[in-house]
């Protein structure tokens, strides 16, 4: 006699609104292709360095770009991440109506969480087509620059380091010292 098969139970964006409007999550949740996963608690170093990539994208971008910390992207049925930070074309008003549904980049701060950030975040903003994933490593420290988006994930991934620049794809003119992005 076989036992029948258990069956994980996949949210869609809807049942996950509709779950926190109702205030079903005790802690900071997000939703990664129908799985809804707790968020670690911010440690100081990890808040600190979402403000430094906050201040320097908005220094980098200015008018005409809308840099979100911490806010929902809307990426398919299934999926509502909060990445650190992103960087959306527009101003907020222009999102009262829904979350945006990709960005111009996106910055993920780790510690704790690295291993769920390179194999479960990295790869669904790739198969969205965001064009640029940069993942802070706090463990290292170092940055993550990843690119050239595929279904299956980002072909490119360069490593740089305190003393590198980074020049970012949606604007190839300006570089970022590294060092303004670590602890």
């Amino acid at each position: 006699m076989s036992l029948p098969a258990v069956e994980l139970h996949r949210f869609t964006r809807e049942e996950y609104q509709r779950m926190g409007a109702e205030g079903l999550f005790p802690n900071r949740v997000e939703l990664i292709e129908g799985a809804i996963y707790d968020m670690s608690p911010q440690k100081s170093q990890h808040a600190v360095v979402v403000s430094l990539a906050e201040a320097a994208l908005h220094s980098a971008f200015g008018a005409g770009f809308y840099i979100r910390v911490q806010m929902p992207l809307a990426l398919g049925d299934d999926s509502e991440p909060e990445p650190d930070v992103a960087v959306v074309p527009g101003n907020p008003r222009d999102y009262l109506a829904g979350h945006p549904q990709t960005a111009l980049l996106v910055v993920e701060v780790a510690d704790s969480s690295l291993r769920h950030d390179r194999k479960a975040k990295l790869p669904l903003y790739a198969r969205f087509g965001i064009p640029e994933a940069i993942l802070i490593d706090l463990l290292q420290p170092a940055l993550e620059v990843h690119r050239v988006p595929t279904p299956g994930g980002y072909r490119s991934r360069t490593v740089l380091r305190r003393g590198d620049t980074l020049a970012l794809l949606a604007l190839p003119s300006l570089s970022l010292a590294v060092a303004e992005l670590l602890p």
